[in-house]
């Protein structure tokens, strides 16, 4: 009778905390999106046994988890769409859902199953951290302009949810090339919800609350299932004499563009060069003697990394090399902390990643607005194979088609931007630590600075060969 009673009990506590449920744990297949480095590897490998502990101390089960670049290898996982058929054929007879987590997003698993139990599987249905845009923008190719606000895309950070009838559904359509019409992956969560929405003969995703951007949306009603993790743990910052910041300009912008950036990041930066067409004694500029183009560059940024490798030859403090554009607005201590994340030693090409035709053996690249990263090793292998047919081809995607070709793949960080502050959700800002921004179209670069990245520039000093850190970042 005691043990009745004392089951019973137990029972009504585990459903207050959400762990009794009607669905299992095992109708959900988890797909942890991660990338084939060391760093991010151990993020996923540590969110997957984090999930799988603490699904054995709750519910005695084991679900099944998916590390995308392991189970599924290819350059496209990371838009999901490649994905949607190998998951559906290997799940739909096992699994009610596909819950997608970045390797890097915090997961409750007290409270999955009463948030997935609201939710109809047998529909077509898919869930997560809604986001819209308020105006049209570019890095959603201007999509819906005349009202964007009505269109909802997950946030990825957050993690989002599809019903295995919806998948079958999606594979189906991607089976019949129902792929879009652009060739460029600029942002994958517009663009998957755009396939899923399919011109509306799809459903659009519902704003779950308990997927949350940052922990600030929680509060006493609910708890968050997910939350970001938006500052990366790592050990050090990356001392400022080791990385080199390369600075692209011409003659046009040394009077405008370039004292912004001496003037605000270009302060926190030990090694820092502007490479012109011109020599300027004043900036000083380094003059590459090759002419200025409108578009493309690719020569010029060739010629930029060629010059760094004669340049930083005897010099054995330069780990990184940083380039930017004149008008990329970056923090210096929150670039620190994210190189801080990677081996040096490694052939490492690291920031925003786009992709061409990935859905047709195509490729990734670094997008160069938002500041390309290479380890020096990486940089002297570019500088010895890469090469540009003609002066405007498009430095970064050059360099990315040549680092495909070496079999090395780019390094997403969510933290460089290609765009301005005001051309994304705030709550999709909110997610990441941020690193860069680009462009000073209708905005005060100066600002931007200020309200992202000064205040943390200025808490970290150098002193010596030691970075100080006076206020936690």
């Amino acid at each position: 009778m005691l043990g009745s009673f004392l089951v019973f009990h137990m029972h009504i506590l585990l459903f207050s905390l959400g762990v009794v449920s009607t669905l299992d744990i095992r109708d959900v297949v988890f797909v942890i999106i991660s990338q084939n480095n060391k760093y991010n590897l151990v993020l996923a490998e540590n969110l997957k046994t984090s999930i799988l502990n603490e699904s054995k101390t709750l519910y005695n089960k084991h679900p099944v988890i998916h590390i995308s670049c392991k189970d599924f290898p290819g350059d496209g996982g990371w838009t999901i769409l490649p994905l949607i058929t190998p998951l559906s054929n290997l799940h739909q007879h096992n699994a009610s859902w596909v819950f997608f987590i970045q390797d890097y997003t915090n997961i409750r698993l007290n409270v999955l199953l009463s948030v997935f139990e609201k939710y109809n599987h047998t529909q077509e249905i898919w869930f997560g951290n809604a986001l819209t845009d308020k105006v049209a923008t570019i890095i959603h190719h201007f999509a819906f302009y005349k009202d964007p606000s009505f269109f909802r895309y997950p946030n990825f950070a957050s993690g989002f949810s599809i019903s295995m009838t919806l998948m079958i559904k999606l594979s189906d359509q991607w089976k019949n090339g129902k792929v879009g019409n652009s060739n460029f992956h600029i942002d994958s969560s517009h663009e998957l919800s755009k396939f899923v929405w399919s011109d509306g003969d799809g459903p659009m995703i519902i704003h779950e609350k308990a997927l949350c951007s940052s922990p600030l949306e929680e509060n006493s009603s609910y708890q968050c299932l997910s939350i970001p993790n938006a500052v990366p743990t790592c050990d050090n910052l990356v001392p400022r004499q080791n990385i080199y910041f390369a600075v692209k300009t011409c003659k046009k912008f040394h009077r405008d563009r370039v004292p912004i950036v001496k003037n605000t990041w270009g302060k926190y930066a030990t090694v820092i060069k502007f490479f012109s067409d011109t020599e300027d004694k004043l900036i000083p500029t380094v003059n590459l003697r090759i002419p200025n183009t409108e578009t493309g560059h690719c020569a010029k940024t060739m010629a930029i990394i060629r010059y760094i490798i004669q340049d930083i030859e005897n010099n054995n403090d330069i780990e990184w090399i940083i380039i930017v554009d004149d008008d990329t607005i970056l923090g210096v201590a929150n670039l620190q902390h994210i190189l801080a994340c990677y081996d040096p030693s490694e052939k490492i090409g690291l920031g925003e990643r786009y992709g061409y035709q990935l859905h047709f053996g195509g490729y990734t690249y670094i997008t160069g607005g938002g500041g390309m990263a290479f380890s020096k090793p990486l940089l002297e292998k570019l500088a010895r194979n890469c090469k540009c047919s003609t002066l405007n081809e498009p430095d970064d995607m050059i360099l990315g088609l040549c680092m495909a070709r070496m079999g090395i793949e780019v390094t997403h960080s969510p933290a460089f931007h290609q765009a301005r502050p005001p051309d994304y959700n705030p709550k999709f800002l909110e997610s990441y630590e941020v690193v860069s921004f680009h462009k000073h179209y209708m905005l005060d670069p100066v600002e931007v600075y200020i309200r992202w990245f000064e205040a943390k520039d200025r808490m970290v000093e150098h002193i010596g060969n030691e970075t100080v850190i006076h206020n936690e970042l």
